[in-house]
């Protein structure tokens, strides 16, 4: 997973809030989603590749995908945490 001296220096691309480690289940959600295919990024693409974890927006409205260690941080690529519903 993200080294967390990694994680309190990154934020939002969008809005430079900080960003936090989503839990397990909120992880296992986004990768149910996906194997479902319901799930899109915000540029509208599909999301197709199962992750390892997520950022999650101080707010809550959005997850950065992390893959291979590696967290995503554009904001095309973030999915909206309300699609999980």
């Amino acid at each position: 997973m993200v080294d967390a001296s990694l994680v309190a220096i990154l934020a939002c691309p969008e809005t430079h809030q900080p960003v936090q480690v989503a839990d397990d289940a909120t992880v296992a959600k986004v990768n149910a989603a996906i194997a479902a295919g319901m799930l899109k990024n915000r540029d509208s693409e599909p999301v197709t590749e199962a992750v390892q974890g997520g950022l999650i927006r101080e707010d809550g409205t959005y997850l950065y995908l992390v893959r291979d260690d590696i967290p995503v941080m554009l904001i095309g690529e973030a999915v909206a945490l309300a699609d999980l519903s």
